[in-house]
């Protein structure tokens, strides 16, 4: 049976996960997970891509040690990246998006030209963005090409240079509708040409086979190009059959939004914060970036507890509904500290009676993400003039009962719960496309409803309660204005 490895580097952890495929199902299992956690040196932050490697490494020998493998997938965060000289070796270790050395595109390309072309919104940490900041730099002058962090991987594990088009499409560098380098942008901001010299691949394309200290590695294990993006394998996971697609990833981060065949690039869809980037087989994942999980895994951490998430979302579910609400894209819940703290200044200053305790906090955490994938889902329906039934919820969310049913009965529409691991599931799967056991998309997400049937949440009979707690949600965050923008993180500053 064949078995493939998936590679998922997040932004604060790594996994190495194995798929068994028998041509019906897919079983997955997590071998290896290791921290990610980024340097400061001197007045910079960077990545240790050398560490993960190590990782890396050591997850998929502890693979090869249960069985026979046949490929390996690396995904990873976007907009990161890191130049290499001609003979592909690493200059520099990349820096961290977060690290506020960008100074944006203002003034050498208008908001809205960048965005119909790219799809995506401007922002500090994106990949144009840091290119400028190192304009006129040695290190600049002696890059040869740039690899986003996927491809960096992947050339590190079988010694080809590829680029694949998802996570290109975070580069806010390639343009959204050929799915090729936007070369007339990266003229007009004075950017190397050759640093995107390079053709651009598609997800499931074999690069090299797997090779361990310059030679081939054991068994002939290839390595495969995946859906290079996170958040694009997610969504290649999503058990749907055909048609417009609504659905929210929730990890620490959420994506809320459409899978669509074609961009939406009009001035509306930029101020609301909403991008498109590449998914598989040429779809566009036309999303917003919202806030996740992050609230609650602070609010545990603050409350130093040993309390299991399950164990506190079971309090929350009994705890009163409607309570008070948050805004979660508030610049104060957009980094870690003491969320609890920051839960109950925020309702003193909205003039909201805080949270009573620990059950309460949580039950506010969770109905405000509900409201905001609410508003999230109804606006891509809008720009996008598509409507979905029903709502796919995937990623560590999926998981929580509690919140699949306050996301059905606040949405009033239907939720379908599931896959846990979309991002490991698209990933293995991809790599099963390109051994040849999976024909298309349609086929692949048959093989996701057969091995992780998805669980349905009606929404509740009662609406009138929802209507009335997310009429407050909407006045409280101020998004009747609709002039809502992400800004360099997930607030609610206005773009001018």
């Amino acid at each position: 049976m064949p078995v493939y490895v998936a590679v998922d580097l997040g932004a604060e952890s790594g996994r190495v996960l194995t798929g068994e495929f028998d041509g019906e199902r897919l079983a997955v299992r997590e071998v290896h997970r290791f921290a990610n956690r980024p340097v400061r040196v001197l007045d910079g932050l960077y990545w240790d891509v050398l560490g993960l490697l190590a990782q890396t490494r050591g997850g998929i020998a502890l693979a090869a040690a249960r069985g026979r493998v046949t490929s390996v997938g690396v995904d990873a965060w976007g907009g990161d990246f890191a130049l290499l000289d001609r003979d592909g070796r690493l200059l520099a270790n990349p820096r961290h998006h977060l690290d506020p050395y960008t100074s944006g595109l203002a003034g050498l390309v208008s908001w809205q030209d960048h965005y119909e072309l790219t799809g995506i919104r401007p922002g500090p940490g994106t990949t144009a963005c840091q290119l400028l900041a190192h304009a006129g730099s040695p290190l600049l002058e002696a890059a040869d090409h740039l690899a986003m962090m996927p491809d960096l991987f992947t050339l590190w594990l079988s010694g080809e240079m590829v680029t694949e088009r998802t996570i290109a499409s975070t580069s806010q560098l390639l343009d959204v509708r050929t799915g090729r380098w936007a070369s007339s942008l990266v003229t007009r901001l004075g950017l190397p040409r050759h640093l995107f010299a390079h053709r651009i691949t598609e997800p499931g394309t074999i690069a090299g086979p797997l090779r361990e200290k310059g030679r081939d590695g054991p068994g002939g294990v290839v390595v495969v190009a995946v859906a290079g993006h996170d958040s694009a394998s997610a969504a290649a996971a999503l058990p749907v059959s055909s048609g417009s697609v609504g659905y929210v990833s929730c990890g620490t981060r959420s994506l809320a939004g459409l899978e669509l065949d074609a961009p939406v690039t009009s001035r509306a869809a930029r101020l609301a914060g909403f991008g498109n980037e590449g998914g598989v087989m040429g779809t566009v994942r036309f999303t917003r970036t919202l806030n996740g999980l992050l609230l609650l895994q602070e609010c545990r951490r603050s409350w130093g507890v040993r309390t299991s998430y399950a164990d506190l979302v079971a309090e929350a579910a009994a705890a009163p509904a409607f309570g008070p609400l948050i805004d979660p894209g508030h610049p104060w819940f957009l980094e870690p500290g003491d969320m609890p703290a920051r839960i109950a200044a925020y309702c003193h200053s909205t003039g909201q009676a805080p949270p009573a305790g620990r059950a309460e906090t949580v039950r506010c955490v969770l109905e405000s993400l509900a409201c905001s994938y609410r508003w999230a889902l109804e606006q891509a329906e809008f720009l996008s003039d598509r409507r979905v039934k029903a709502v796919h919820l995937v990623g560590a969310g999926a998981s929580s009962e509690t919140l699949c049913r306050l996301v059905a009965d606040f949405a009033g529409r239907p939720v379908l719960a599931g896959p846990v691991e979309a991002t490991a599931v698209g990933n293995l799967l991809i790599q099963a496309m390109a051994d040849g056991r999976i024909g298309s998309l349609t086929e692949l997400r048959e093989v996701v409803r057969r091995s992780f049937r998805p669980r349905p949440f009606p929404p509740g009979r009662e609406r009138e309660p929802y209507e009335i707690a997310y009429s407050r949600y909407r006045q409280l965050t101020g998004i009747d204005r609709f002039h809502v923008d992400a800004g360099p993180g997930l607030g609610t500053g206005r773009e001018r």
